[in-house]
């Protein structure tokens, strides 16, 4: 069974890396970017965006940060390492309401939302005034779950280490 934690437990800290390194990307680089140019293109970059990432690979890893995390503290605390497998439910709880919770409330509603308005430039600026603002703070918050989720990971890590030593 300590394969298997190994194997959680490397899935739940490779995916947390990952979209943590995601969200922080667009809260530093892809908003800033698109805020600096016209509204029309920014609205279309976007939208392009925000259809290309519906993936499986992208939903394998924002789905895997939870379940592997979950999976991890559940064989955890099978196996008598408490305080490391409370720190991985920790960490997953952290990430459903940290970045599932914002991404179903406001994100994806805020991406619909400019899916559907209309394409003429003059409609762009407002558009796009009305989203990037209020995106970017609620994926700031998504970005920062994802680091909290991360520490969370090595410290049940470290503290699972620990207790076999």
């Amino acid at each position: 069974m300590a394969i298997l934690v190994v194997l959680t437990a490397s899935v739940a800290l490779l995916t947390a890396a990952l979209m943590a390194g995601i969200f922080l990307s667009f809260t530093l680089s892809v908003l800033p970017g698109l805020d600096a140019i016209e509204p029309e293109h920014s609205v279309r970059a976007m939208r392009s965006m925000n259809d290309s990432i519906l993936n499986p690979a992208f939903l394998t890893t924002f789905m895997g940060v939870p379940v592997a995390a979950v999976a991890t503290g559940a064989l955890l605390l099978l196996l008598g390492h408490r305080a490391a497998g409370l720190v991985f439910l920790a960490a997953a709880a952290v990430y459903v309401l940290g970045v599932f919770l914002p991404t179903a409330a406001v994100n994806v509603p805020l991406n619909d939302t400019l899916a559907a308005a209309g394409d003429h430039p003059a409609d762009a600026a407002g558009v796009w005034a009305d989203f990037s603002p209020r995106w970017g703070r609620w994926n700031a918050v998504r970005s920062a779950s994802s680091a909290v989720t991360l520490l969370l990971i090595g410290l049940a890590l470290y503290l699972w280490a620990r207790s076999d030593a």
